[in-house]
């Protein structure tokens, strides 16, 4: 029984050596170390980092720039929590960055942008890069610079040739989708008139929604973050002017500005918002809801129904956004988090699909201008065709709690 045990140990371990050597990709980390004297720096004051892979053949002058997720600081104690992290630290980010889904570079997994000139932005401001506040309190040391940051990375990007890109897309998942929307149309600014411009969020759709208990808790969430980093300058003026700042830190409010093209794949039941928007910890003490956002098939009929209800309010949301020929949105009903980093709901044989298009498929002909794509699912459980999430208990990362 052991020998047996120890042989199937054996072949598993063989057969995922195969699959990292076929499919497995590293890259090294590169630091912005120019950002530094322009105040560009994480919370720990560490200069700004991304992960880039070379474009190549008839890729070489395209870009794909993806904005890494991680959730938000909104006070003083939960920045410093994230500090000496990742998500605070380029210090503490990996020096080589496994890329997989949209990020990978070879054709059978990435067909469209395999070729591409590839960045993942690392995330360690805590304001989805929107922060910019000149004072430092000496006693914590935090710097709140993420709109800083923004742009140190990108004008280190275009002195390395994307000053000379044919294609770009800003891409993001979770935080880093809520970035390619507010920074979309100033990242078009940024690159040559000729350039095919557009960009893609991932789970960065985050609705304007009260909690089960009737409470405005993401509102009040945003709001603290917009005023701790001092964000209200960064957010975009056209909804500033006519709301609230925090406000305008939901996608509903500023999406329908935005002039360039953007495409939205997003879960109508995110696992995310069902477990902070909708349920958070505050609104359940009891920890009714407990068992049923770490798996949606553990949750009571009256709690899927009031999931279908944030439904309702998600689509009500988007369509709030009006019609627009440019726009694309590929809204499925799993309950899932970010779609697109993950070969397994990007692009395989029994990926995720709509209209029977993978996201993949949907993203490269909707930016190559081939086939419109602007489709939402049936109510859950439906899609037989989704990976949905289910989550550790003892698990914790900053992209779940708030």
């Amino acid at each position: 029984m052991v020998n047996g045990t120890v042989q199937q140990w054996i072949y598993s371990f063989v057969t995922l050596s195969i699959i990292f050597r076929t499919e497995g990709l590293f890259v090294n980390i590169t630091y912005v170390l120019s950002g530094v004297a322009k105040g560009a720096v994480c919370l720990d004051g560490s200069p700004p980092a991304y992960h880039h892979d070379k474009g190549f053949g008839t890729g070489v002058n395209s870009w794909l720039i993806q904005m890494e997720g991680g959730g938000w600081c909104n006070s003083v104690t939960t920045c410093l929590s994230r500090k000496n992290t990742r998500l605070g630290s380029s210090k503490q980010m990996v020096e080589n960055l496994a890329f997989s889904g949209i990020l990978s570079n070879l054709p059978q997994f990435n067909p469209d942008f395999y070729n591409w000139n590839r960045v993942k932005v690392g995330y360690c401001d805590g304001s989805s890069f929107t922060g910019d506040v000149q004072a430092v309190n000496p006693i914590t040391n935090l710097h709140f610079r993420g709109a800083r940051v923004f742009l140190a990375v990108m004008e280190d990007l275009l002195a390395k040739g994307m000053k000379n890109a044919e294609n770009a897309i800003l891409s993001g998942c979770s935080a880093g989708g809520l970035t390619s929307i507010l920074h979309c149309d100033s990242f078009k600014a940024l690159l040559p008139m000729g350039a095919k411009v557009k960009c893609f969020s991932d789970a960065g759709y985050f609705i304007y929604a009260k909690d089960i208990s009737g409470a405005p808790h993401i509102e009040e969430y945003f709001r603290d973050v917009v005023s701790l980093h001092g964000s209200a300058k960064n957010l975009p003026p056209v909804c500033t002017s006519r709301l609230k700042p925090d406000l305008c830190f939901f996608p509903q409010n500023v999406a329908q500005h935005v002039r360039t093209p953007l495409f939205l794949v997003n879960a109508a039941y995110d696992s995310w918002q069902i477990k902070n928007i909708l349920a958070p910890d505050v609104a359940d003490p009891y920890g009714f809801w407990l068992n049923c956002k770490l798996d949606i098939l553990k949750c009571s009929s009256r709690q899927l129904q009031i999931m279908h209800g944030y439904r309702l309010l998600f689509l009500r949301a988007l369509n709030a956004l009006g019609p627009s020929s440019s726009r694309g949105y590929f809204i499925n009903s799993c309950y899932a988090h970010c779609q697109t980093e993950v070969q397994e709901t990007w692009y395989r044989a029994d990926s995720p699909k709509l209209a029977n298009k993978t996201i993949a498929k949907a993203l490269g002909d909707w930016f190559y201008d081939k086939n419109p794509f602007q489709k939402i699912d049936c109510p859950y459980p439906c899609d037989k065709t989704c990976h949905n999430r289910v989550f550790d208990p003892n698990a914790h990362t900053f992209d779940i709690d708030i």
